[in-house]
């Protein structure tokens, strides 16, 4: 991702108002941290944009530091991780959209 785009996803993330002491924590305090990406309507992108360019500080994306290490190690083959989470996450809605249409009929 371009500065541009982080730009942009940036303005949409629920934590940019937050403290960036409260995103920038050790311990416990890292599960506080993470409960506010839940549900942020840019968590993907925030993720991607830490491990392409191998952020090691703060939580990005719902993840700590050493658990995008650990992803990082386990898929090091991963040239764009903003292709690889965009892909997965549009397939993961087109998957999804079918048995939203089918409960809608089966109840509409």
């Amino acid at each position: 991702m371009d500065g541009e785009d982080q730009e942009t996803w940036g303005e949409r993330a629920v934590c940019r108002t937050a403290d960036p002491d409260e995103l920038f924590v050790e311990g416990a305090a890292q599960n506080r941290a993470k409960a506010l990406c839940t549900g942020c309507p840019v968590r993907t992108e925030c993720l991607a944009y830490a491990l392409d360019h191998r952020i090691e500080h703060g939580i990005w994306g719902g993840m700590t530091e050493r658990e995008r290490r650990a992803l990082l190690r386990r898929r090091p083959l991963v040239t764009s991780w903003r292709r690889l989470l965009e892909t997965a996450r549009s397939e993961h809605d087109r998957l999804a959209r079918p048995d939203e249409a089918r409960a809608w009929e089966a109840t509409g």
